[in-house]
């Protein structure tokens, strides 16, 4: 049965429950013997509550697509009563809720069966998970000396080991997309509000944050955003209402697109050049396939830079804003945070009203100027990252200048050029497991719509996913084993 649940995604190990051939139970004792054996390598998988996950099963689980699938959610968001966070930090750990998020309440009602919190960094801030509070950094299953992403970095390296099929993250600036790129897996952004935050907030990181799930088939990533999409009450925003399923969207032909690809990023900079070989090879792919695909060019004025100077200072107010929130006026001990918030704590207090305010008008500035890329393109092509996976502790959250960490040399953006602009523009946008490296390392592609289009771009999806699949790489590695440094 462990080899037959390893080889499933989560729609067929539903479909094992549905026909009878296996039991939730069954699944569970699977899904903890994996994370018994597995997880001392890759430090993914925290906050065990299996007495919750076996008290749901006696409950009876609800008739979701999903009814039986071990899940796991991220430490951070997705609050729940019976599941305690930390959200990636000392000071916060064991932090208890008095509610069930909306997001929570969908992704149960699809009938997993959740039993654990996957590792973040504190507070979700970076693009590693290497926080603190799990005594050790999270490991990237296809190389142990290599990060499994951030901040949704647990998923990540649980799903892509097998220990479970998918599972919960969120994006604020490709924390979703990140782990799908390093860890050879689907992740799928979609457009902005698309998906609920409530009640306790109505927008995160002013605007640019959303769940999210991680998964290794797309499928899989379809059924869930399907289940939990639309407003919950209250929302202050919605997205523009979609004429059909992402379901039903995948598997349709997305009729020709005109594709733009980039060799360098947005500003000019030169990629890894196994990121370019996985955007050449795409961007045959995609011609091979029927689209008008050629070189983008971006305008002179889109200045990335200036929107992701804003996105720090946007970042920096919320870090600041959780932390003071936990501690109501008591003195912080700096020991109870990472470097980098310590660094995020002492920016925001040079930041006024007015600059806030200022950055949040950036961003959306931004999102205009990204709108109008579309005007002359349906699909623009990059990599996810500018290079393979970065090794562990080239980003750990160690640095307390917290724009250097993020804007300097060296620094998160330099790393991560791609993801976090369609978090400012609220467009749709996916990292689909297309290439490895020379070294065997994953390196995602990525694939970005205008505002709205959540249904053509998971359209392209199904049809990249039928023309090049990419189940039987994800099985080398989860039937294999983990692969150390």
């Amino acid at each position: 049965m462990k080899e037959t649940y390893l080889r499933q995604d989560g729609t067929g190990l539903a479909g094992m429950v549905s026909s009878g051939e296996a039991t939730a139970e069954e699944l569970l004792d699977i899904a903890l013997e994996l994370t018994e054996a597995l997880n001392p390598a890759l430090n993914a998988v925290v906050m065990r509550r299996e007495e919750v996950a076996r008290q749901a099963i006696r409950d009876g689980l609800p008739e979701g697509p999903f009814r039986g699938v071990p899940f796991l959610i991220k430490d951070l968001g997705a609050e729940a009563r019976a599941y305690p966070t930390n959200n990636g930090s000392r000071l916060m750990r064991g932090m208890e809720w008095s509610y069930d998020s909306e997001i929570f309440l969908r992704m149960q009602a699809t009938g997993v069966v959740t039993y654990a919190r996957t590792a973040s960094p504190e507070l979700g801030v970076g693009p590693v998970t290497e926080a603190g509070v799990y005594d050790g950094p999270t490991r990237n299953p296809w190389n142990t000396g290599h990060t499994s992403g951030g901040s949704s970095g647990g998923s990540g390296a649980a799903v892509a080991a097998g220990i479970v099929p998918m599972a919960h993250g969120s994006d604020g600036g490709g924390s979703v997309r990140i782990p799908a790129s390093s860890c050879g897996l689907v992740g799928f952004k979609p457009t902005r509000a698309r998906l609920p935050d409530g009640p306790a907030s109505g927008e995160g990181w002013a605007g640019m944050a959303i769940d999210g799930v991680l998964t290794r088939s797309l499928r899989d990533s379809a059924a869930m955003l399907d289940a939990c999409a639309g407003p919950d009450l209250g929302a202050p925003y919605w997205a523009p209402p979609m004429q059909g399923s992402y379901m039903e969207a995948m598997q349709r032909d997305p009729g020709q697109l005109r594709v733009r690809f980039s060799h360098e990023t947005l500003s000019g900079d030169p990629l890894h050049p196994d990121c370019v070989a996985a955007v050449e090879k795409t961007a045959r792919l995609l011609q091979d396939l029927g689209h008008e695909v050629a070189e983008f060019r971006p305008a002179a004025d889109l200045d990335v830079e200036a929107m992701m100077l804003a996105w720090t200072r946007i970042v920096a107010c919320g870090t600041a804003l959780s932390v003071e929130k936990v501690l109501k006026g008591r003195p912080l001990d700096p020991e109870m945070v990472d470097g980098v918030t310590r660094g995020a704590i002492a920016y925001a207090r040079e930041i006024s009203g007015a600059d806030y305010l200022d950055a949040v008008g950036e961003v959306h500035a931004f999102g205009r100027r990204m709108a109008h890329v579309f005007l002359d393109c349906d699909v623009l092509l990059t990599p996810t990252l500018a290079t393979p996976p970065a090794r562990v502790g080239q980003l750990a959250p160690v640095n307390e200048d917290f724009v250097a960490y993020r804007n300097g040399p060296g620094g998160v953006f330099e790393y991560s050029p791609f993801t976090a602009i369609f978090n400012a523009s609220g467009q749709p946008a996916v990292s689909l497991p297309l290439h490895w490296s020379a070294e065997d390392l994953p390196v995602g592609v990525h694939l970005a719509m205008a505002f709205g289009e959540d249904e053509r771009l998971i359209s392209l999806c199904g049809q990249i996913e039928r023309a090049a699949p990419w189940t039987d790489k994800q099985l080398s590695l989860i039937l294999g084993g983990i692969r150390p440094s």
